[in-house]
């Protein structure tokens, strides 16, 4: 048996219309899943590139959307990628943009992973949780405080989770990406001065790829990851080592 075959599983990815989770929607299915690709906009260009997946419309804004969609499917793999993000100086931060980044950020991630556990519980069977943290799960940013709080927040959900869980058969564990070549980043790697400083940043002197995230999604979804449990995975170049 291949330890890192996702044959016979079904994985639901949100936010899987691009990007990050569009790379781990894409590689779950090359892996053998049968892939739900959630979002708010359309995923039917990621549902294209894998096949054996259908599209789910989903919108995070409301933190409790998810609560019933394990109830009439059965998912074996969540993985909660779905988050926004807020820019604004801290004294000047609107307590809208606090609750709409915490809602989708934490809240759903939250209540998502509790619908998903209470469905594998009832049914006595295995499943995995992968949650998407960042750099900002471990250091402190600027202008972000509400992104900063929320993914403070899923690296401690994940802890928590995995606790309750990791007896009962679910393994709840994080990936923290790096700096990604994402259209979230365009603009920083257009902007010479600052790309050449988060480049001079990262051992591994380049910016990260979604598939790089993706393909630590695909482990911590596997067999192979059976006896990982609360980890949160740093995919970033060595950005934190340094």
């Amino acid at each position: 048996m291949n330890p890192f075959s996702l044959t016979g599983r079904t994985a639901l990815v949100t936010g899987a219309n691009t990007g990050i989770g569009q790379a781990i929607a894409v590689a779950l299915g090359q892996a053998g899943a049968y892939v739900i690709c959630a979002g708010r906009s359309s995923c039917d260009e990621t549902v294209a590139q894998i096949g054996q997946a259908e599209t789910l419309h989903l919108d995070l804004a409301d933190p409790m959307a998810m609560g019933a969609v394990f109830a009439d499917r059965r998912v074996d793999i969540l993985v909660n990628n779905a988050g926004i993000i807020r820019r604004n100086d801290s004294v000047d931060f609107t307590e809208a943009d606090w609750d709409d980044v915490l809602n989708v950020n934490l809240k759903a991630v939250f209540f998502g992973c509790q619908a998903f556990a209470k469905a594998a519980l009832k049914d006595d069977r295995a499943a995995k949780i992968v949650n998407i943290a960042s750099l900002l799960s471990f250091q402190g940013g600027i202008r972000v405080p509400s992104y900063t709080a929320s993914k403070h927040g899923v690296a401690g959900l994940t802890k928590l989770l995995a606790n309750e869980w990791a007896a009962q058969g679910i393994n709840v564990n994080a990936i923290a990406p790096g700096y990604i070549e994402t259209n979230n980043t365009e603009a920083l790697r257009a902007d010479t001065d600052r790309n050449k400083a988060i480049l001079d940043r990262i051992p591994a002197g380049r910016w990260g790829a979604p598939e790089d995230i993706a393909q630590t999604a695909v482990f911590l979804a596997s067999p192979a990851a059976n006896y990982i449990h609360g980890a949160i995975i740093n995919v970033d170049g060595g950005w934190l080592a340094r």
